[in-house]
């Protein structure tokens, strides 16, 4: 993704080690939760997407091969209505 134009957003870097995947996304509340929207690129080193977010807390988690996942590198999590917890991240 292309740095927008908002001088305040900051680089975040999204990983994942997921060997056996097919694909992978990422999905919060900066993008409307949308399990297809951002998808990570597979390299030698896991699944990475970089965003640009503007400074705010945000909820995610990963969708692997259709599967919601947790980050398992996530510091913080949050309960949600499914009984799971979302991972946090902090711009």
């Amino acid at each position: 993704m292309k740095k927008t134009g908002n001088a305040s957003a900051r680089k975040v870097i999204f990983s994942l080690q997921w060997p056996f995947a097919r694909e992978v996304f990422v999905a919060g509340t900066f993008n409307d939760w949308d399990p297809r929207k951002d998808q990570l690129k597979e390299g030698a080193n896991g699944w990475k997407i970089v965003k640009y977010l503007d400074p705010g807390i945000y909820e995610y988690r990963f969708v692997v091969d259709g599967i919601w996942v947790d980050d398992p590198a996530a510091v913080s999590r949050r309960p949600n209505r499914y009984g799971c917890q979302n991972c946090v991240v902090e711009v």
